[in-house]
């Protein structure tokens, strides 16, 4: 099986795990890359059964509109039946590591709001240690060079992401050769950090489930 098919696969899997949830009045969150591409493109064959959906990302929102599906404001809900998105990483606890494709701000935010959040993967995205994949930490672009050294004090080695701006106007830097032990506690340091927007450690609010491809099929991971 393809990484295409197993993304197909998973986004299928996702479908069919959040339609007993919808209703006419329900409102989906939707994330960002190549895996909720594919779910996006699933959830369209079944747009008559819901409402609408919040996007965590213009390109997001450019693709639900082009299914037809409208697409809310943020702002205009009260909340989230649910949020289907992909990861960069996830560990054994649930802890994830989002913002490769750099919507990881508007992700965040669209999770907290949602009741559940559902991450679609597949295997190769099961790490032991979050870490392997350099954590995006978006930041203020006057900050930047300072949000750099305080990363270099956390033992990290940030790299800015040259050419990328954030669909906030802002800036990221990838942090690589980070073992990372404690995601929920280094979620709320690097939080803290004046000139950080956020980091893409979705820990204090982790995944409630976990669809993750496979050669086999699609396996679900709770806790």
């Amino acid at each position: 099986m393809t990484q295409d098919e197993m993304k197909l696969a998973v986004a299928q899997a996702a479908v069919d795990y959040i339609r007993p949830r919808l209703g006419r009045e329900t409102i989906v969150g939707v994330g960002t890359g190549s895996t909720a591409n594919f779910f996006i493109d699933e959830l369209a064959k079944i747009k008559h059964l819901f409402d609408g959906a919040v996007a965590s990302s213009e390109a997001t929102a450019e693709r639900l509109k082009g299914h037809g599906i409208t697409v809310y404001d943020l702002n205009a809900v009260n909340e989230l039946e649910v949020y289907v998105d992909g990861a960069d990483e996830f560990d054994a606890r649930l802890n994830v590591v989002k913002g490769g494709g750099g919507a990881l701000t508007r992700e965040k935010i669209v999770a907290a709001v949602a009741k559940e959040f559902v991450c679609i993967v597949d295997a190769s995205k099961q790490v032991d240690v979050l870490g392997d994949f350099p954590l995006p930490v978006e930041v203020v672009p006057m900050a930047r060079s300072y949000v750099a050294r305080e990363l270099v004090k956390l033992d990290g080695m940030p790299v800015y992401r040259s050419g990328f701006i954030t669909d906030n106007g802002n800036e990221i830097l990838d942090v690589h050769d980070l073992s990372i032990l404690d995601p929920k506690g280094l979620e709320g340091i690097l939080n803290n950090i004046v000139g950080v927007v956020t980091n893409g450690l979705f820990a204090q609010r982790g995944a409630d489930v976990i669809l993750m491809a496979t050669p086999d099929g699609v396996q679900t991971i709770k806790h």
